[in-house]
Parts: C-alpha cells; structure tokens; sequence
C-alpha cells in the first residue's frame, strides 16, 4: 500500500559526506513523522533523526552538528544530510514514515535499507 525506497548511500572517506534519499510511494492519505534509523553489524537499530510534518526535528547525540534532516511534503520525500562522516557512522540506514493510507489506516512502514561505509 506504501512503499519507501531509499537511495544516496555508498562508499566515502573519513570527513567526507553522503545525503541520503527516501521517497514514499503509493496510496497515501498523509504523513506524519520521518525518519532515518540505522543499524550497525552486531548492534541494535537506533535513531538517527527524525522529522514531523510540521518540520520539528530530533537527532542522536551522536550526530547532532554533523547531520541535517529535511523534508519535502509535496514530493513525500526525506533527505538526510550527512556531514563530517566517520568510521562509526557506517551502517545500514533505514527510512521508517508514520503514514496514513487512502483509506484512513495508520501504517508504520519501513525502507529497505541503505549502507553506508565510511572508511579510508
């Protein structure tokens, strides 16, 4: 019913940067909050950032003052702005969406992921 798909990850060096990409697709009344999650090998999925429709934004500690998120309402887009990158950050970024469907149903859905490597 909706769908997320992710783009904007890959391969780049310590210091460098990476934006990542997440359009929401298919029958959607509205959506509510956005956001970027990420998982580690061997770790727990953990926040990344988050995002309302209203634009109120939240980070981890860990990223705040390097990474931006963003959105666009009209094109059911979230961006992740990701600055200043280090070898810690590498990860599988997922998109995640609270979203409302055409026919007035909450659906809580998931990207299928992104990685990020960030290495020398």
């Amino acid at each position: 019913q909706v769908q997320l798909v992710e783009s904007g990850g890959g391969l780049v060096q310590p210091g460098g940067s990476l934006r990542l990409s997440c359009a929401a697709s298919g029958s959607i009344f509205s959506i509510n909050a956005m956001g970027w999650y990420r998982q580690a090998p061997g770790k727990q999925r953990e926040l990344v950032a988050a995002i309302t429709s209203g634009g109120s934004t939240n980070y981890a500690d860990s990223v705040k003052g390097r990474f931006t998120i963003s959105r666009d309402n009209a094109k059911n887009t979230v961006y992740l702005q990701m600055n200043s990158l280090k070898p810690e950050d590498t990860a599988v970024y997922y998109c995640n969406a609270h979203t409302v469907s055409a026919g007035l149903v909450y659906l809580e859905v998931w990207g299928q992921g992104t990685l990020v490597t960030v290495s020398s």
